[in-house]
């Protein structure tokens, strides 16, 4: 086996942020292996989505949404899967790409994004300021076994997992429950973030555990100024789809040409949109310097009467109504009479001037819109900021998504065919089919941890490797201790199938395991502490054996697995 070939294969059971960077045929091979777990597809069966295939889209969408959002949290607690350092990553994969290279567009070797990431100290905002500054967090990338799993844990009462995790889990859930063609479902990676774009209507992201439709990206509130932070501030490293990926530094590209620039101008559409009053006011919201420029007139008991900005929008915080919709004279009868003025301020333009002459002027350019704006603007030579107000406008109706170019070898690849009408089983068959001759496929299974159709090789080089959690907890036991407090786990699996393994963080993590997941992690927590020793593991009769100077270690399984191995593992084994 090739070291690159290793390094891949044995990177799809770990799957860290930087693993998925410099290998991105992980990145759909996850969506394929929850997509193959029999986890998401029990959600069908699930009241909460009883006659969900007679619903619209959008009950679709919303429905699964909010399956996720009380079934999940984010979770990105820089200790869950333990920490590596700067220097032993780029050694590893020191052959596949430079450390300049990865600087530029990785966030643990440098990258910081556009001014936003400088302005919040990028080591501090993910709580890194508290080791040095060559010691960086894993990261790894849960399965949808793994984001269950969490419930194990102290002070989890759902599932958890991270951004990339929370992606793969919604493609393949869009897919499975809300019947998506994963055709229209596409993977964006930035370099500090994973989402979801779906090409259907006018466009849906996914962002945590949230959708986005085109009209919630353009209303100014907080929630949608975090789920556009990415993309306005980041370059996009990865886009991945069934048909392939491309990727921002790799000059070959698998992803089919034509998908790539349908996707490329849906995304653009969805990024762009017109000037109306409802957006400007949209945009107002999401910058309080703005505030004190503007105050609104309001016919109340048949007068003119005038409302601060300021006060509007505190009123919106605590109301279901809103200025730009049709219930803005509810909002107006919420508002107390003491906030309202019969007099105009001379300091701060009639947002009605604005209001009028959008709504009347639907099909004028922007540009023209541009010039009425910029001519009352000047009407406010109190308002210093009002000078930059239609700059950032600008920029919040339209933005350009850095994608990677287009300019790659495209190289065609043998498809995965897999339609929402076929049931998980044919689903599977057809990953196991093509796994021989597409190389995603291939790594799905490695990613669904199906060690009855893998090499071990793979899986025993991750296991020793990179299982910090585990290895640090148990490092300064004797190595009975760490038999004993191991087998005296519950002997259960994450991963419900016979032929399915947890790693040995993931058994300490949740503190369960089954018996081989158990002897697993024995043999990391040993070779680690005694470098120059090998440990035997071999499954006889139900029981996991694990063999090391001498003596013998068993615990009781019920995988169904052969295996007779050593770790670390031995280039002539198979």
């Amino acid at each position: 086996m090739s070291s690159e070939k290793l390094e891949k294969q044995s990177s799809a059971f770990t799957l860290s942020d930087m693993e998925i960077f410099i290998f991105p045929d992980l990145f759909y091979a996850l969506v394929l292996a929850n997509i193959m777990s029999p986890e998401i597809w029990k959600w069908r069966e699930d009241p909460w989505f009883k006659d969900i295939e007679k619903k619209s889209f959008s009950y679709k969408i919303n429905r699964v949404k909010q399956y996720i959002m009380d079934h999940y949290t984010f979770n990105l607690d820089l200790e869950t899967w333990g920490l590596t350092t700067k220097e032993r990553e780029l050694a590893r994969f020191s052959e596949f790409i430079d450390a300049d290279a990865l600087a530029q567009s990785n966030a643990l070797f440098g990258y910081e994004g556009d001014k936003y990431y400088f302005s919040i100290d990028i080591r501090k905002h993910f709580g890194l300021d508290k080791y040095t500054s060559d010691i960086i967090p894993y990261w790894k990338t849960e399965t949808v076994e793994a984001m269950n799993a969490f419930r194990y844990k102290p002070n989890y009462t759902t599932g958890a997992g991270e951004c990339v995790s929370l992606a793969t889990m919604y493609a393949a859930a869009m897919f499975i429950v809300a019947k998506i063609p994963l055709e229209k479902i596409f993977l964006i990676a930035t370099p500090l973030h994973s989402q979801n774009f779906i090409t259907e209507k006018d466009g849906i992201i996914t962002n945590n555990r949230r959708i986005v439709t085109k009209s919630m990206w353009y209303n100014g509130t907080m929630l949608s100024a975090k789920a556009r932070r990415a993309i306005e501030n980041e370059k996009i490293t990865i886009v991945s789809h069934i048909s392939g990926h491309i990727h921002t530094f790799y000059d070959k590209a698998t992803i089919s040409p034509e998908v790539y620039q349908t996707f490329s101008k849906s995304l653009n559409d969805y990024l762009h949109t017109d000037l109306t009053f409802e957006t400007f006011v949209n945009f107002l919201r999401t910058d309080q310097k703005y505030w004190d420029c503007f105050q609104y007139e309001y016919i109340r008991n048949g007068k003119p009467c005038y409302v601060e900005l300021r006060k509007i929008f505190e009123y919106e915080r605590h109301s279901k109504n809103t200025l730009t919709s049709a219930s803005k004279d509810a909002l107006f009868a919420e508002i107390g009479g003491e906030e309202f003025r019969l007099t105009r301020r001379t300091d701060r333009l009639v947002m009605n001037i604005f209001e009028q002459y959008l709504n009347q002027n639907t099909k004028v350019s922007f540009d023209e819109k541009r010039r009425f704006f910029e001519h009352h603007i000047l009407e406010c030579p109190n308002c210093p900021q009002m000078e930059k107000l239609f700059d950032a406008l600008y920029a919040f109706l339209n933005i350009e998504p850095r994608l990677p170019n287009n300019d790659k070898a495209f190289v065609k690849i043998e498809p995965i065919e897999i339609s929402e009408q076929l049931s998980r089983e044919e689903i599977i068959a057809e990953i196991e089919h093509k796994s021989p001759i597409n190389e995603v496929a291939q790594l799905a299974l490695f990613a669904a941890r199906r060690m009855d159709l893998v090499d071990w090789q793979p899986f025993v080089k991750a296991v020793v490797e990179r299982n910090p959690v585990c290895v640090d907890a148990l490092k300064n036991l004797s190595i009975p201790k760490i038999y004993e407090i191991l087998k005296h786990l519950p002997s259960t699996s994450i991963y419900d199938e016979p032929n399915r393994l947890a790693l040995p963080d993931e058994v300490w993590n949740f503190q369960i395991g089954d018996g081989l997941e158990k002897a697993f992690a024995m043999a990391a927590a040993i070779v680690n502490k005694e470098s120059k020793n090998t440990v035997k593991l071999s499954c006889v009769e139900n029981f996991a054996k694990l063999e090391f100077n001498g003596e013998t270690f068993e615990f009781p399984t019920v995988k169904n697995l052969l295996i007779n191995v050593n770790v670390p593992f031995h280039q002539s084994e198979r």
